[in-house]
């Protein structure tokens, strides 16, 4: 579902519910989310994986991102499980994840239950919310089957689930109701144990010690330690490699537990086998057929990255030349597959493309605490050709919360970055939703002065809406930049006239 909803939160309910802790165990906020960006920024980047047990009954869990940059890891998932838990705002919502998610998931026929979470918020208004969601189930042409869905009433942080709003009142106790449903009406895992082993790998892990693991479900068959298997290449299925199974695990909880053999529905991670990628199955020996993997939404933005080539070169990294950029980013595709990285004209330059500002960030922000030093050039949007020849662009649906005295600097803002409003409609609290479709490219570098126009109470989210036609120029920025072409010391004097003609990014 859509970012900051509540999902990681639901899921470390979910754990302590199902006793994977200690009573006197000392456990951190969002579980889950162990990489250190996620923690600082604390939204979801990678999806993960996890397993409780309820009555007798092993759930296989993955907390997934709601960020519309990281759509690309919803989708590679989604083949390894049965069933979603659409989790959806009392107070928000329906948002623009909330519809690329369930789109998804129905378009493989998955079974919804809808979490109604954060009912604990003043402002919650979950009656209109369902209607929110079912309305969308409608948009997207669900089946009648897909419409009866079950709906359950939440506050993850306090840690309760109902079925009807009227037990809101008096029969907030636990989780109980949402493991019940999960039992009930998400089916067990279906295929063939007795046929040939077929397991898609989904995600890829690393450990010093044993190099890459794979990790996927088993869709028919077995698998076991000393297993000999073939892995079928996903881009091109003629290419076959025999392997052996050397490491076998399972999740649970939070950890990976040994087992000798997983059986079919089984999420289990494998070691030994050097070049797994991700999309490539692991078949029996016998029958080597491919599963289809789901297709990945191509990128919309790209960025040129760039050996440093500046007057301050060499002082901030120590992986400085062009084969440790080549080298790196190459191996982020290994786990990222919404990333594309190109080789350009220059051997000191790479072009690499994806999902949006913050999929691209998170990137370059990993890069430079692993110790990269590299230039970047501004961002682009990826522009395409119909058939006629003309040119077009990719498009965003914005939605934009924002208190009612700041809507006319802001639908100004966005009507002159080529913005067209589609709807507006007011919120509690003094707040007005605007709905814009907008290019891409009108909305790089616009955060920062949509803040400072909102003095930091407005809120937008944005998700891909196709390619329309371009839409024409937008000026983006009416002062020039001064910018040093050498090393040395920076001095008041030489300061103080330029500091009235725009921001300054260093100190005397």
């Amino acid at each position: 579902a859509h970012v900051d909803h509540g999902k990681t939160t639901l899921v470390d309910e979910l754990l302590k519910q199902s006793g994977v802790f200690r009573e006197n165990q000392e456990v951190a906020e969002r579980v889950m989310d162990s990489n250190d960006i996620e923690k600082e920024r604390g939204i979801t980047i990678l999806s993960k994986n996890t397993a409780i047990t309820y009555k007798g009954t092993k759930i296989n869990i993955i907390d997934t991102p709601g960020h519309a940059d990281f759509g690309g890891e919803v989708e590679r998932v989604l083949k390894m499980v049965n069933g979603v838990i659409l989790v959806v705002d009392a107070f928000e919502g329906v948002m623009p994840q909330t519809k690329f998610v369930l789109m998804k998931a129905l378009d493989l026929k998955l079974p919804v239950i809808v979490c109604v979470n954060k009912v604990d918020r003043p402002e919650a208004r979950p009656n209109e919310v369902v209607d929110e969601v079912l309305e969308l189930f409608m948009d997207l042409d669900a089946s009648d089957e897909q419409l009866d869905c079950p709906f359950l009433f939440a506050s993850a942080r306090d840690g309760y689930a109902v079925r009807e709003i009227h037990d809101l009142v008096n029969n907030k106790k636990d989780m109980t109701p949402l493991f019940e449903t999960i039992l009930d009406y998400i089916p067990a895992p279906e295929g063939d144990p007795e046929a040939p082993t077929q397991v898609l790998i989904s995600t890829i892990d690393y450990n010093e010690y044993v190099g890459r693991i794979g990790i996927g479900k088993i869709d028919n068959g077995s698998l076991k330690v000393n297993q000999e298997a073939v892995v079928v290449n996903h881009h091109d299925p003629d290419k076959k490699k025999k392997v052996r199974i050397s490491k076998l695990y399972e999740f649970d909880g939070l950890n990976k537990v040994d087992v000798e053999e997983a059986n079919i529905g089984s999420i289990v991670a494998i070691s030994g086998i050097a070049d797994i990628h991700i999309g490539d199955t692991i078949c029996s020996v016998e029958n080597p057929v491919a599963i289809p993997f789901q297709k990945i939404s191509e990128p919309t933005l790209s960025m040129n990255f760039i050996v440093n080539d500046s007057p301050l070169a060499g002082q901030e990294g120590k992986f400085i030349t062009s084969r440790h950029l080549r080298d790196r980013l190459f191996r982020e595709l290994n786990t990222d597959v919404s990333l594309r990285v190109e080789e350009t004209d220059s051997p000191d330059s790479y072009k690499v493309s994806g999902r949006g500002e913050l999929h691209l960030s998170v990137l370059i922000e990993n890069m430079r605490r692993e110790g990269y030093e590299f230039a970047v050039s501004k961002a682009e949007v990826l522009y395409h050709t119909d058939e006629n020849g003309k040119k077009l662009e990719p498009m965003e649906l914005a939605y934009v919360d924002v208190p009612d005295e700041y809507t006319g600097a802001v639908i100004d803002k966005l009507s002159q970055r080529k913005g067209e409003m589609i709807n507006m409609k007011p919120l509690t609290g003094g707040y007005t939703r605007l709905e814009f479709n907008i290019p891409s490219r009108g909305l790089i570098g616009y955060r920062g002065e949509f803040m400072t126009d909102t003095r930091g109470n407005g809120i937008i989210n944005t998700i891909f809406n196709g390619y329309d036609t371009y839409r024409g120029d937008i000026a983006y920025r009416q002062l020039g930049s001064l910018i040093a072409f050498e090393s040395g010391e920076s001095v008041t004097y030489g300061l103080f006239s330029a500091q009235d003609r725009g921001t300054l990014f260093i100190g005397p």
